[in-house]
């Protein structure tokens, strides 16, 4: 959206340059109401390309090289690059910046919650390492620890299967988040759909099998759960789950 309107005031802005010719500009006197409007259109046209440019946060505008693209479009001459290829360099340098600019602002939000959460962080890595060493806890190379509370003798799903599951999370300190025991209803999901705790520890258990995973923050939600749940910044995440059989 951003590119197109970019564009669309490019367009408009050419009016801008009505009076102008390959040695500049030319100062015209504004003797009747169509020399007003015409100038008028520029003025708007000209104040919303700038404006634009200013949304858009493209900081390397070159004044000479816009005029000069206006003037060769206008006189048909010369001109550099045509329509569609106009076209593709700003959406592909837009699009680009954009992806950059999300990035920068999550890294800067990431440092933030890093700062205002530290203790949440530092609490869920303390409790992982006293964790296994619990009798019965095994840990994987990722770092999910889990029980197996009880062992099924079905198939085992692989990531991309759907299955049916039983399941009862809390945080560390037992507060309940999500529960389709509590429901009393299971819920069907794929595994390539959920977070990654979930898509390797479900896949080590057979059919007919309840395990207990400890996930660290890094295989959960890491510094963005959902907002306004109990779900904190860098929290340890606990579920039983049941799996109770592979969709097909």
């Amino acid at each position: 959206m951003k590119t197109i309107k970019f564009l669309s005031v490019v367009v408009c802005a050419s009016a801008v340059l009505l009076s102008c010719n390959k040695n500049g500009v030319t100062n015209k006197p504004l003797n009747t109401q169509i020399d007003s409007v015409n100038y008028a259109i520029g003025a708007f046209s000209a104040k919303g390309l700038m404006a634009n440019i200013k949304g858009s946060n493209f900081d390397e505008a070159d004044k000479d090289l816009i005029k000069q693209a206006f003037i060769n479009v206008l006189d048909s001459t010369d001109v550099l690059i045509e329509d569609t290829e106009a076209q593709k360099i700003l959406s592909n340098y837009f699009a680009k910046k954009q992806q950059e600019d999300q990035k920068k602002a999550q890294a800067e939000q990431l440092k933030k919650l890093e700062e205002q959460y530290n203790d949440v962080k530092v609490a869920g890595e303390n409790f992982l390492e006293e964790n296994k060493t619990k009798e019965g806890v095994k840990t994987t190379e990722s770092g999910l620890q889990y029980i197996v509370l009880k062992e099924g003798n079905g198939e085992k799903p692989e990531a991309s299967s759907k299955v049916k599951v039983h399941y009862h999370g809390t945080t560390t300190g037992g507060e309940v988040f999500d529960s389709s025991v509590d429901r009393g209803t299971p819920s069907e999901f794929g595994l390539n759909q959920v977070i990654k705790g979930w898509t390797e520890g479900i896949q080590l258990m057979p059919v007919g099998s309840k395990y207990k995973f400890f996930i660290p923050q890094e295989l959960a939600y890491g510094a963005f759960p959902r907002q306004g749940g109990v779900i904190k910044p860098f929290d340890v995440l606990v579920f039983e789950v049941e799996l109770l059989e592979i969709v097909k």
